[in-house]
């Protein structure tokens, strides 16, 4: 009978055994094991007590046999008991202890505590702890069965210790690759789509779920390289060559909406420990702002070389006129010229400091100067008298109220507008006609407005009238000078002082198109 008891009591801990070798689920490890060391020795209750290596201090992980209140109320004893990392056994004494306590106050009948540590190597996992009535007596035998089942325990925490870790660094990579800027695209041996990030989704207009299981080549349809090969072509010449270089190609792509993007996509071969490609990570980046970026680049030193050439020439020419040793020139001869050369000279100095003005924009270094009392109807009057005699087909009018608010603004950039706004209105309206400044008074704010009669603004060209080198394409502005950096200045002044600017086309042609421009701004009072 003795062996027969031993043989059942062995199978038992083989079949519990099974069961933890097959669960990687923590919680329900824990119950298998306290469980199975409970009723393995018929005691009355158990519990488990694992070290915690985030924070180096023990913990009960799991109980048996014991009501939810009872335990909730013992519980503090043992929680968050500290050891230090490879001294955890030093800490048993003091842990057992306290156990012991617990069972005492549990009042279920406890007269001694089994105590089998579960070890993994020389590493202390935890403490099982069994609580026993006086009437049973656990043989040696027993114990030592008990006992190899705790060191078995011992790997099966551990090992769901490790699924746990596994499927929290899974979840960080997913998050990270759900979050991710960067188009991220995992592709199979055969070139299947097997993950698709939201990113790339965007930039490739294709929806997610769409996107699984197609083909690459579905997905990347290149309208025009920039580099030589695409994937495909790549691995049909030998990709990826010894050391899994990565593949860069870069183009515009045709987008699922039948519109295009800029974009650079690195792949990046995974290869197993043969040397054999079981997977391509492909990191995608947008480069549609890098490219706008170069054609502003294009666009800045195209303008300012054409800008910088016209009053430079002029300057040498003239000065090499009234530098002739063979000429006499009367006086007012030289006047005129003199004033030749420092108009042309200002139209440098004002060119220069839009660069500076639109580099200081760039740079964030950009700041006001504010002054108080700034009165824009007055700046409105300065400016038209300056402008009245440069053209005799225009008709400037002034239309301010009495007593027009004044406001706290840097004056010299607020001059700035004005001449940007006027100058435009004058520039754009070359048959002439009236260019009206007026200005009204709210509660809070004043508006300025700046009216011409000129050609209008085609719409295909409205949405990028305030940005940098922005000029419109027609055959006016390419005859008039101008660095396309007037009305990106005006709107960083305004903007700055806590205002905005917009415009509107003058409805009144008959054939529908515009009869001039309307720019207004509001500043606050």
């Amino acid at each position: 009978m003795l062996v027969d008891y031993r043989v059942r009591q062995r199978e038992y801990l083989l079949a519990i055994s099974r069961a933890l070798t097959s669960e990687l689920d923590l919680a329900d490890v824990l119950r298998i094991i306290v469980q199975a060391s409970v009723e393995f020795i018929s005691g009355r209750a158990g519990t488990i007590v694992l070290a915690d290596p985030s924070d180096n201090v023990f913990r009960i992980a799991a109980v048996y046999g014991l009501q939810r209140d009872v335990f909730d109320q013992l519980s503090p004893l043992v929680m968050g008991l500290p050891f230090q990392p490879g001294q955890e056994q030093e800490i048993i004494p003091e842990l057992t202890k306290r156990i012991r306590r617990v069972a005492q106050e549990a009042d279920i009948g406890v007269t001694q505590v089994l105590r089998l540590p579960m070890l993994s190597g020389d590493q202390l996992i935890g403490m099982i702890y069994v609580f026993q009535s006086a009437s049973y007596r656990i043989s040696s035998d027993a114990a030592n069965l008990l006992q190899s089942f705790a060191d078995q325990a011992a790997i099966a925490v551990k090992n769901a210790r490790l699924y746990q870790e596994v499927i929290h660094e899974k979840q960080q990579q997913d998050a990270i690759l759900e979050q991710s800027a960067d188009g991220i695209m995992i592709l199979d041996r055969q070139l299947s789509v097997i993950r698709f990030n939201p990113s790339i989704s965007r930039m490739s207009g294709w929806q997610q779920q769409d996107a699984i299981g197609k083909p690459h080549r579905d997905i990347i349809r290149w309208h025009k390289l920039r580099t030589e090969l695409t994937l495909e072509s790549a691995l049909a010449n030998g990709w990826p060559l010894p050391g899994a270089a990565t593949l860069y190609v870069e183009g515009e792509l045709d987008r699922s909406s039948g519109d295009m993007i800029s974009l650079g996509i690195t792949y990046a071969p995974l290869m197993n420990p043969k040397g054999r490609m079981t997977n391509i990570i492909a990191n995608a980046r947008d480069l549609t702002r890098y490219r706008q970026e170069e054609e502003l680049q294009k666009t800045f030193i195209s303008v300012v070389s054409h800008e910088l050439k016209t009053p430079v020439s002029i300057i040498k020419g003239y000065a090499g006129t009234l530098g002739r040793r063979d000429a006499r020139w009367s006086p007012s001869e030289i006047h005129d010229y003199a004033a030749v050369i420092e108009e042309e000279a200002d139209q440098l100095t004002e060119l220069i400091d839009n660069l500076l003005e639109a580099s200081r924009l760039q740079s964030g270094s950009f700041q006001l100067e504010i002054n108080e009392e700034i009165e824009l109807d007055k700046l409105a009057a300065n400016t038209v008298r300056k402008f009245e005699g440069q053209s005799d087909r225009h008709k400037m009018v002034l239309d301010f109220p009495a007593e027009f608010p004044s406001i706290s603004g840097d004056e010299r950039r607020l001059i700035q507008v004005f001449n940007n706004l006027i100058s435009n209105a004058i520039k754009y309206s070359p048959e002439g006609g009236q260019i009206g400044i007026s200005g009204r008074a709210h509660t809070d704010y004043v508006t300025i407005s700046v009216r011409d009669e000129g050609i209008g603004i085609p719409r295909h060209e409205q949405h990028r009238i305030f940005e940098k080198f922005a000029r419109l394409d027609n055959a006016l502005s390419r005859k008039t000078e101008g660095t396309g950096l007037g009305l990106f200045l005006t709107k960083a002044i305004i903007e700055a002082h806590g205002g905005s600017i917009w415009f509107s086309d003058n409805s009144g042609r008959e054939n529908g198109d515009t009869s001039g421009t309307t720019f207004t701004f509001s500043l606050p009072r």
